[in-house]
């Protein structure tokens, strides 16, 4: 396992070398056409302040105990912010260990009753619970409304990174879908340094890579970075055009358990569209098998044993 997590972190520290300009180091781009698209090894390493030997041994895998030092001067040269820093520390830990973290143990998809009623409460936002992988645990209506076709998924394919990428109504719904999608690949890219070679984890990753050119290429870019709020605007095919707010709600106590609820403006047409987001979705659920139910508020959730295991554990 010592020459697999040494390549990764040499992966990491060229995809995000070639992320950078030498004119945003503040160096000269130098005459004629240049080779590489960022920056050069020889440069990285004089910014760094490391000899180019040492760095081409780092990015070819051969050295893998760079000391602290080392990897803060390497952040600093390679523009990385705090989650990036993190990653690329995590990276060089698992080098000098010689092998990956343990893997964590497969996420739980339990789902606690408290959870099913706040996604009751807060209605007629869309809202939905989400794991590790960001598989789509519970919903309220307005919620398996809002990306239209999700809810015709088998329910535990349902997932907003695979939707994003394979179904076919995805690159219609967000205008900015290319935004969108790198914004789904450094997140699950940030899981990956907290959570390394869980079976959820690889398996949700090599079908992507598989299936998705898209992804292919946007995994390779080594982008860090976790959803949090925010803003999305959604060309919906049965509300129109909305923007809302986003929030993502850690749940404590739980495997990496998430709440992303969105929200509008009373009074605004998007407060509007999000109303008849929650009809359209209680009309939708209407016509599922009532195992698919939560029997004490309605919502959606993947399997009805689902909802009695979180009861007995809670």
């Amino acid at each position: 396992m010592t020459e697999q997590t040494a390549a990764e972190l040499g992966r990491f520290l060229r995809a995000r070398r070639a992320a950078v300009t030498p004119a945003e180091l503040g160096l000269p781009s130098g005459s004629g056409t240049r080779r590489t698209p960022g920056l050069r090894r020889e440069e990285l390493a004089a910014v760094a302040g490391v000899s180019i030997d040492y760095y081409i041994r780092l990015e070819r895998g051969k050295e893998t105990r760079p000391s602290p030092s080392v990897l803060d001067a390497l952040a600093r040269a390679l523009r990385l912010d705090a989650e990036e820093t993190a990653y690329l520390r995590n990276l060089a830990e698992q080098a000098a260990r010689g092998m990956a973290a343990d893997p964590r143990p497969a996420a739980s998809r339990n789902v606690r009753p408290t959870l099913l009623r706040m996604l009751e409460a807060v209605r007629p936002c869309p809202a939905y619970v989400i794991g590790r992988t960001n598989d789509v645990l519970a919903a309220n209506p307005g919620g398996t409304y809002l990306m239209p076709g999700m809810a015709d998924w088998p329910a535990r394919q349902r997932n907003t990174i695979r939707y994003t990428f394979l179904h076919p109504y995805a690159r219609d719904l967000w205008p900015d879908w290319e935004t969108k999608a790198r914004a789904c690949v450094a997140h699950l890219r940030a899981v990956v340094g907290s959570a390394p070679d869980t079976p959820d984890l690889v398996a949700l990753v090599g079908e992507l890579v598989v299936k998705s050119p898209d992804f292919s290429r946007m995994w390779e870019r080594y982008d860090v970075r976790k959803v949090g709020y925010g803003q999305k605007t959604f060309i919906h095919p049965e509300v129109g055009t909305i923007t809302l707010s986003h929030e993502v709600l850690e749940v404590v106590r739980t495997q990496d358990l998430r709440m992303v609820v969105y929200s509008a403006e009373p009074d605004t047409a998007d407060y509007d569209a999000i109303l008849l987001l929650d009809m359209k979705g209680t009309g939708a659920l209407d016509g599922m098998s009532v195992q698919n139910r939560s029997p004490e508020t309605g919502v959606e959730t993947e399997i009805g044993t689902d909802i009695d295991a979180s009861r007995a554990s809670s």
